[in-house]
């Protein structure tokens, strides 16, 4: 029996699926009350984000209200300069932080196990601490605006205006402990997409079979990896600036304000395609359907996908092009804003073909693509405006590029989000919206939204800066800022509109059909609303479009004559498949419902709010506690009683991932290790950028570091490194001789390097208060300790797991997953040492 139709309805249940259902439910089933903190099931983790997030999203929006409400007249006092400033920074920061990505990652944890034919993604318990990471650090951020508090540096936090002589009190504060628990948790949520998109596709679901979404996820997620990390150094580093007195920005000392325009822009013009890849994905998604016919041109959109996720990271100094930057250099970014306009118009284009060859029906999801696409070109065309460093020098910093802004990110997000939201209401409810409120609701948005942005393109070419909380009358703004206010008000009549229709449809929508807008992906074969196992049966897939090739396929999966139909070994399963070729590799064994991802972030908000308010003692051993629950965490994994460990798989089914060399865990350790990389590129980037470019940077006449010291530091983690690479050399071979006592001794060395390290920062006589120069070399050190210990420790760990017969020859997943860090921080100890080393010795100083 092939994989991908293994282990179907056990004989003595066949013919009675109500009663498969039913013991699928003991095993899968969700708690009530307060035991539903405990949840990590895909569908329930990616609701909570989509309600958080509208929750936000209306918090965000009465904001923008008294916005409008202070700018509709001249010399208004509704509000002063000082509430005006926390009321927009806290606008753009909820719009964007704690509304947008979180909205769009948590659509993608809802749907794509589902698109994929899986029963939930990879790592559960990962996905419920990213949510809630993200609600405890939005609660803390949202909380500063009541207490008077919030920060008032704009969303953007330009040093030195955030910094401490500029901004003394915590509203700064705030924002960077807040939004860098937030995005911790957005990266949470990215490594677990990649990693399900990549190994847990139903079979014979190869790359060239995924779904468009899918592809669309998996970019915006691998640009989260890459792109976040490059702020939450940004945010440590200026937090540290401001708690310790370390030199990072300050002129005076060493350091540059423009070293955080750059970190915070590596990540903010990445962010801006973060929220429309997704969006488009769902436009690509939901397009064909209504067109009633495949998408044109798969391959080019996909190719497009992947191109403009890479362009994006080569865009973010045109948000600086007045910063002083050099001719050549604005030349060049420059010319790679316009280029990124080509895959983007290769997507445009294909929509456009696709409804041209198609035979269109249009419902109300279908107003939303259309208002999507006359706003969002319509943005791109002032985006290409922008690109032009002589349009740009002039309207830099004026209300175009406000207008600007929110074409691009309303009209590429918010119109789709909600087209969506109509196309998947018969997914999360079983019932239909109202067609007559949704027409409403569309042409009050679209009305007023062009209302608002389209005039305020003109108030920014008479001149009218951003981030003005008044004007004196008389300077030709008073009109258009009028107008611009009653359109907000329109647009948000219209929004109004359509959360009274989503609420109203729960009670007295009529009932969905199956698969009601006869789509072509496998979300739609679940029950409606779905079970938390998303499929009694996992599908096997044959082409890109199931559903409509396949049309007995959703019966076939009902009845249990699809793959991994047995559930009474108790334990929760999903295919493990290949990720080039979507063949059958290992079943997945998923963790069931804990309290652990609960109580981890409500520890680490614990230390947001010691930190906040300087009680450094809480703050300490609530990290000691999140440590501890950390390493609880890893205790239950694998070989671990929990979840029916102890019951055999079926004959002919490949093994549980846990006894292969190459499981889930395995890419779920790169793709964080890729994270963490270049959190620590941007560091160095901000070593070799301060020693460049800052004009008051004092290098030392000799260098703090032991430079023999340092050497021998990093042959000894060679030493252990490599030693490890022989034993898990020998556990892939199947042998497990003297494991235990190998991988304790080599968490000793690990430890014992840590040790030194430790001596050789202690011994270096660092002043990071003083110079630029010591505070990067503390912080490289400093990364560099912690990421040693983690290994150290973790390695111990593993030893004491062989004694209890957790990892073995039968069972070498995990020392092989952890082994992936080893050589991370091999490379991390080299780097520094030539880069803190050899790199000041090579070029002066030091």
């Amino acid at each position: 029996m092939a994989h991908g139709a293994g282990r179907r309805l056990p004989a003595m249940i066949e013919g009675r699926p109500d009663e498969l259902h039913q013991q699928f439910d003991e095993v899968w089933g969700n708690p009530r009350g307060w035991r539903a903190a405990t949840i990590v099931n895909h569908t329930r983790i990616g609701l909570l984000f989509l309600l958080t997030g509208l929750g936000f999203f209306i918090f965000g929006g009465l904001l923008a209200m008294l916005i409008r409400a202070q700018l509709a007249l001249p010399d208004q006092t509704f509000m002063d300069a000082d509430t005006y400033n926390q009321v927009f920074t806290m606008h753009g920061t909820v719009m964007m932080f704690l509304f947008a990505v979180p909205m769009m990652e948590g659509l993608a944890v809802y749907l794509i196990p589902k698109m994929l034919g899986a029963r939930d993604l990879v790592f559960p318990r990962l996905s419920a601490l990213g949510y809630w990471c993200y609600l405890f650090g939005a609660l803390i951020l949202a909380a500063s605006l009541f207490l008077e508090l919030a920060p008032d540096a704009g969303w953007f936090m330009y040093t030195p205006l955030s910094s401490l002589p500029y901004s003394p009190g915590v509203n700064s504060d705030f924002w960077l402990l807040g939004i860098t628990f937030v995005e911790i948790s957005a990266v949470t949520a990215a490594v677990e997409l990649v990693v399900a998109i990549l190994r847990a596709r139903a079979p014979g679901m190869t790359l060239q079979r995924m779904p468009l979404y899918a592809w669309y996820i998996l970019t915006m997620a691998m640009m989260i990896v890459l792109g976040f990390p490059p702020l939450i150094l940004g945010s440590i580093l200026l937090e540290l600036e401001r708690a310790a007195g370390m030199a990072f920005f300050d002129v005076a000392r060493g350091g540059d304000p423009i070293l955080w325009q750059h970190l915070f822009w590596l990540f903010g013009h990445p962010e801006v395609y973060i929220i429309f890849l997704p969006a488009a994905g769902l436009v690509s998604t939901m397009l064909p359907v209504f067109a009633r016919r495949p998408i044109v041109g798969y391959r080019w959109v996909v190719v497009a996908v992947l191109t403009t996720g890479f362009i994006s990271f080569a865009l973010w100094v045109h948000h600086m092009f007045t910063v002083g930057i050099p001719h050549l250099a604005q030349a060049f970014f420059s010319a790679a804003s316009m280029l990124v306009a080509i895959p983007t118009g290769v997507q445009v284009f294909s929509w456009l073909a696709t409804l041209w060859l198609g035979r269109p029906v249009y419902h109300v999801p279908m107003l939303w693509l259309f208002g999507f696409l006359v706003i969002f070109v319509a943005g791109g065309l002032t985006g290409v405006m922008l690109a032009l460093v002589p349009f740009n020098w002039q309207v830099h910093d004026t209300q175009f590029v406000v207008a600007h802004l929110h074409y691009v990110l309303v009209g590429g997000m918010f119109f789709p989000l909600v087209a969506a939201v109509y196309y998947w209401l018969p997914h999360f409810s079983g019932r239909m919206p109202s067609p007559r409120l949704g027409r409403w609701g569309f042409w009050l948005v679209f009305g007023g939204f062009n209302l608002t942005f389209l005039v305020m393109h003109w108030t920014g070419l008479l001149g009218m800066p951003r981030r003005a909380y008044t004007y004196a009358p008389g300077l030709g703004w008073d009109t258009p800022n009028l107008v611009s206010s009653i359109g907000s008000f329109i647009m948000a009549i219209g929004i109004a509109t359509v959360l009274v229709d989503v609420l109203l449809h729960f009670r007295f929508g009529v009932r969905a059909a199956p698969n009601p807008w006869h789509a072509d992906t496998l979300e739609w074969a679940t029950r409606l609303p779905p079970a938390a196992y998303n499929f009694i049966s996992l599908p096997s897939v044959d082409s890109r479009y199931p559903l409509w090739d396949r049309p007995d396929l959703v019966k076939e999966m009902a009845r249990g004559e699809q793959g991994l139909a047995a559930i009474a070994h108790g334990r929760r399963e999903t295919w493990g498949t290949d990720a080039v070729t979507g063949e059958v590799r290992e079943i997945i064994h998923l963790p069931g419902n804990t309290w652990l991802p609960f109580a981890v972030a409500l520890v680490l908000s614990a230390v947001c709010i010691g930190l906040l308010v300087k009680a450094y003692a809480v703050a300490s051993v609530a990290i000691v506690a999140a440590a501890i629950l950390v390493l609880r965490w890893s205790w239950e994994n694998g070989a671990h009683e929990e979840g029916g460990t102890a019951v055999p798989i079926s004959a002919g089914d490949p093994p549980l991932h846990w006894r292969t060399h190459n499981g889930p865990g395995r890419w779920g350790m790169g793709v964080t290790l890729l994270a963490d990389g270049a959190l620590y590129a941007a560091l160095l980037f901000g070593w070799f950028y301060l020693w460049t470019v800052a004009p008051q940077w004092q290098v030392p006449a000799q260098s703090p570091l032991d430079a023999r010291g340092m050497l021998a530091n990093a042959l000894l983690l060679t030493v252990a490194t490599l030693w490890l690479r022989r034993v898990l050399a020998a556990l892939r071979r199947g042998s497990d001789g003297r494991l235990r006592g190998q991988l304790a001794a080599i968490a000793a060395l690990g430890l014992l390097q840590s040790a030194h390290l430790l001596w050789l920062m202690h011994a270096s006589g660092l002043v990071p208060k003083a110079t630029a120069h010591d505070a990067v070399i503390a912080v490289v050190l400093g990364y560099t300790l912690f990421h040693c210990v983690l290994a150290g420790v973790a390695t111990g760990l593993q030893a004491w797991r062989v004694h209890y017969g957790y990892v073995d020859r039968a069972a070498p997943y995990e020392p092989i997953v952890l082994g992936q860090l080893w050589y991370y921080n091999l490379g991390v100890v080299w780097s520094a040492y030539f880069a803190l080393v050899l790199f000041p010795s090579t070029w002066g100083g030091g």
